[in-house]
């Protein structure tokens, strides 16, 4: 009987800022409606509404003096690390991001030469051979990162790779925009390996789908709620709210199931869904039209681990991260054991959606 190649994660590493950035610290901003016009509820009437519908308490910002390549680079340190490989070994370096370097003063975009070639510089990898690129895919881009990845190992291309998700989004978000209080930054890591079994283990099925037709524009970069003549020729991240909330809940459920279908595996069989962290509301809505689909009324407890609340939305950094602190039993009420399968699912920017399942 011969052994199947798979795709196994065999390391994991996150960057957390260390800026804790609470919901109060927006008291003093003025947020302005799409139209300029400043909206008449008090900030508090705002924020509290906000924390309501994303469930967000505080979020994380990086220091002045970071870039995306900076945090890309530690949580790539804490992955090889926690791997315990020899970095000179990798084949690809995959950095999924959508900013590139912004700058703390200068919001021009960085991404020459690429993320993934500073962060192998910074990683002071020699081989020539680890090939270092680019890829921006939206918030679902680490998880589209970890399906190339799986390609390269099924077919023979590589042994061993490193993905990496990393946004400093917290540069490119309008502060007279209600939607910044979304976004944080953060980075997550993960090294995949080929390893052979008999019996199914690693990555078993991915699926991706990009809806662009009708809603390549449900987040775009725009000029500021509130233009002055500090900021005019600024743009920041913009997001149609509504629309890809419905978007979201009536697509990732369905998309979740297709890739299911793929090994023909039952939602019953899956023991933790680890889905985007874009808004607590969305995800909650998310997971109960999923079981829906399978008409089962009950969510099952503890089946989704969550971060958003302390960690707000990070775009490519959520899903590494929260997978990070899963597997390194950081998250109360939640653990994993050999023989559990996964659900990965994110939607974002494209608009791309996509899923994946994992048997531990």
């Amino acid at each position: 009987m011969n052994s199947t190649v798979y795709s196994v994660i065999t390391g994991t590493g996150s960057y957390i800022p260390s800026e804790r950035i609470r919901n109060e610290n927006f008291l003093t901003n003025e947020f302005y409606d799409i139209d300029g016009k400043k909206f008449e509820k008090t900030n508090q009437e705002i924020l509290d509404k906000f924390q309501e519908i994303t469930t967000i308490k505080e979020r994380r910002y990086v220091s002045d003096n970071l870039v995306t390549s900076d945090i890309s680079y530690y949580a790539a340190l804490a992955a090889i690390k926690s791997a315990n490989i020899d970095k000179e070994e990798l084949d690809y370096i995959i950095v999924a991001h959508n900013f590139g370097d912004v700058r703390k003063n200068n919001k021009q975009l960085d991404i020459v030469p690429s993320l993934a070639a500073r962060v192998k510089h910074k990683l002071k990898i020699h081989n020539p051979y680890t090939v270092a690129y680019d890829l921006p895919f939206g918030c679902p881009g680490w998880l589209q990162g970890i399906i190339q990845a799986d390609y390269f190992i099924k077919s023979g291309d590589a042994k061993k790779a490193l993905v990496i998700g990393a946004d400093i989004l917290s540069r490119v978000s309008d502060p007279h925009d209600r939607d910044s209080m979304l976004y944080a930054d953060g980075a997550g890591a993960t090294v995949l390996e080929a390893q052979k079994s008999d019996n199914p283990i690693g990555i078993l099925a991915h699926k991706t789908r990009s809806d662009t037709f009708l809603f390549s524009r449900m987040l775009y970069m725009g000029k500021s709620y509130k233009t002055d003549e500090k900021n005019k020729d600024d743009v920041f991240l913009k997001m149609n709210g509504r629309k890809l909330y419905q978007y979201a809940i009536e697509r990732v459920p369905q998309a979740i199931k297709d890739c299911l279908e793929k090994i023909n595996t039952h939602l019953s069989k899956v023991k933790k869904v680890l889905i985007h962290q874009a808004n607590g509301k969305m995800d909650d809505a998310i997971i109960k039209r999923l079981y829906k689909l399978y008409n089962i009324v009950d969510v099952p407890e503890n089946i989704m681990p969550m971060t958003i609340d302390w960690l707000g939305n990070s775009s490519v950094a959520t899903i590494p991260t929260l997978l990070d602190l899963l597997l390194k039993d950081k998250l109360e009420t939640h653990k994993i054991i050999r023989g559990d399968t996964l659900v990965f699912a994110s939607v974002g920017a494209g608009m791309n959606i996509n899923t994946l399942v994992y048997k531990m």
